[in-house]
């Protein structure tokens, strides 16, 4: 394998030939169109988890409350104040002036109905994970409603602000059932109370979104100047590049660094490469159920760290804002720490492992993927110099996701961006607290993740967590590798800003 380092000539090419070509639409109708590669099946978190659907129900629908970048602080939302009436409850005051898409009047009974239900683990919702720390919700006045958690969980502003959207009273009640005898709860239509309405969902095509014009005041999001949004999938890049380019759409993201570098000589774009909360690690097959019991050893599974060209990779196909990540969480959230042991670029100390381990003479074993082939094909690269020959299996996320699950792949490329939750809880306590996807099913590391996890002094808590990512580090649980960058390319005459959360607000862009 080679890594892929120079330019793609075509695709420079291209925006060459393209330099003067006019684009289109965007502010003649003060509309926005966005593609990416992913199939969008529901406009909220809690039936599509994919990075798309978080963007779309940040536009859809409200939380309680508001994490504000700038100031790092979380803000009102639905809510008009938020306090914590002892370690398990938080009780919230709710704005009046509030009506959800379809003109339906808010208050504490959608509220109250949304926590119950993403509560009943019968129903099934995708990210149930992210409410484990919920007991049930009550109203508890005309306009006031309590969370009532089943152990303190301090992270609990986080998760309410980024992935637990609140939906109408009775909102899945028109769910259809499917021949299997299930509910088909992501096919309800999207009913929020965001700045944005949806007016058209064509699942793995298009979402169409216009301004909700009675959208309340003097809130965070309360200032959307774009009058629609459309998200389009298209998964083909160059087909995406294409349309950027005559204007048939106005903005990509997750481009090469090649592509972006052609695109932006093209003088009527621009093109951003941002940080984000995302992070390259290899799974491992640690309890040997998938055929190959290699990752048993821990041996093997450091071998693998000292095997791979970490720097390279994020260099040439992350770009500069990419950093080397040694921890099992990204180093900008609270509770992350670097101080774990490092597995540094070493071939010479990968092979002595692996001869150590009984592969003096090599090892085959099938590598997994789901995105970013070229990092994948890379990392083959470097194993196949210490002697491990990968076969790659390519796969959609969620079907690889299940596998990883159910202990049937040995080794994987796999990424998490924690939903841009800016806490460990959202991807170390995810991975490692004795969960479904926990691969290592460790005691000790379990113990420390809880204390962490329930601790309501700070200290405390980055204490704990710092005890448990040592561990995962010290027995190669994970090997985390870089953090990713994302490149944005976009008409030039929007007025747009990346964040380094992954998290595009459209309702704070415009048109210049």
């Amino acid at each position: 394998m080679k890594y892929n380092y120079l330019r793609t000539s075509t695709a420079i090419a291209l925006a060459l030939a393209f330099q003067g070509a006019p684009a289109l639409a965007g502010p003649d109708d003060n509309s926005l169109i966005w593609a990416a590669e992913r199939e969008v099946t529901a406009a909220d978190t809690y039936f599509d988890t994919s990075r798309e659907a978080v963007v779309l129900a940040q536009h859809v629908y409200d939380g309680l409350v508001y994490w504000d970048l700038e100031s790092e602080r979380f803000l009102p939302l639905l809510a008009t104040e938020f306090r914590q009436i002892d370690p398990v409850t938080i009780e919230f005051d709710l704005r009046e002036d509030v009506t959800f898409h379809d003109g339906s009047g808010f208050g504490p009974e959608d509220v109250v109905y949304t926590f119950n239900f993403i509560a009943d683990e019968a129903n099934g919702v995708l990210n149930y994970g992210d409410i484990r720390w919920l007991d049930s919700a009550e109203q508890t006045g005309p306009n006031s409603v309590r969370l009532n958690m089943n152990e303190p969980f301090p992270a609990v502003l986080s998760y309410l602000a980024l992935v637990l959207p609140i939906l109408p009273e009775g909102h899945f009640d028109a769910a259809e059932t499917g021949a299997d005898g299930r509910r088909r709860f992501g096919s309800v239509a999207p009913n929020g109370t965001g700045p944005y309405r949806v007016t058209s969902f064509n699942a793995g095509d298009r979402v169409v979104m216009e301004r909700n014009a009675g959208y309340f005041a003097g809130g965070p999001k309360s200032d959307a100047e774009l009058a629609q949004i459309t998200y389009r999938t298209i998964t083909d890049s160059s087909t995406q590049i294409a349309e950027l380019m005559t204007g048939g759409i106005d903005w990509i993201w997750g481009i090469s660094n090649d592509q972006a570098e052609a695109l932006a000589q093209a003088p009527h774009l621009e093109a951003v490469n941002a940080p984000t909360m995302r992070i390259s690690y290899l799974s491992f097959d640690i309890q040997g159920t998938s055929g190959s019991d290699a990752f048993t050893d821990p041996q093997v599974r450091r071998a693998m760290g000292h095997a791979i060209n970490r720097a390279r990779i994020a260099q040439y196909l992350m770009g500069e804002n990419s950093v080397l990540v040694n921890a099992a969480c990204h180093p900008t959230q609270f509770g992350c720490t670097d101080d774990v042991v490092a597995y540094e670029y070493d071939p010479e100390t990968a092979r002595a492992l692996l001869a150590e381990a009984g592969y003096a003479d090599g090892l085959t074993v099938d590598i997994y993927g789901y995105r970013d082939r070229e990092v994948v094909e890379a990392i083959m690269g470097d194993l196949a110099a210490v002697g491990v020959q990968t076969n790659l299996r390519w796969m959609q996320y969620s079907a690889l996701a299940e596998m990883i699950r159910n202990g049937q792949v040995p080794l994987a490329n796999m990424s998490w961006g924690s939903s841009s939750i800016p806490d460990v809880s959202a991807i170390t306590s995810y991975f490692f607290g004795g969960g479904p996807d926990d691969p290592a099913d460790d005691a000790q590391v379990q113990e420390a993740i809880r204390a962490g996890d329930l601790a309501s002094d700070p200290e405390e808590r980055l204490a704990a967590y710092a005890g448990a990512l040592q561990l995962i580090a010290e027995r190669a649980y994970w090997m985390p590798l870089f953090s990713y960058t994302k490149n944005y390319v976009f008409d030039a005459r929007l007025d747009f800003t990346p964040s380094a959360d992954e998290m595009p607000r459209f309702y704070t862009a415009g048109w210049r």
